[in-house]
């Protein structure tokens, strides 16, 4: 066996504002929904073929029992990393989103030769972008 791709699939409380958060935000697109108009209750996002899965809580409730139940966000956090030459790079893409999002950590030089920042989106789950320096 092989493993080939991670994608997160986040339990979300509002399909629309989440959906507009990773769009309109962290410019990524919709690639598919479920159903195929409104109201969704999975939105399949993608930026540069990252993925990130959207799903209402009533979506996944006969799938995970209880689900209804558990805190939506809370410690759960993602990393994208960013190409290296990127034009405009980390810096930029802060200032493009930095407006419309809630920093969590300001943009930083780490130790481990990365420039990263840190935002929060709708529902408390924490997204660190991040681009190696040096």
């Amino acid at each position: 066996m092989k493993l080939t791709d991670v994608t997160p699939n986040l339990i979300v409380a509002d399909m629309d504002r989440s959906t507009a958060f990773y769009k309109d935000v962290l410019g990524f697109s919709v690639v598919t929904t479920v159903p195929d108009a409104p109201p969704f209750v999975f939105a399949w996002m993608q930026r540069d073929g990252v993925n990130v899965f959207l799903n209402s809580t009533a979506g996944m409730e006969d799938d995970v029992t209880g689900l209804a139940n558990r805190a939506i966000g809370g410690t759960a956090t993602m990393f994208f990393s960013l190409e290296r030459n990127d034009a405009g790079g980390i810096d930029e893409f802060f200032n493009e989103i930095s407006a419309r999002a809630r920093v969590v950590m300001p943009l930083k030089d780490q130790f481990y030769g990365m420039r990263e920042f840190g935002v929060e989106d709708p529902d408390g789950y924490i997204i660190f972008f991040a681009q190696r320096i040096g």
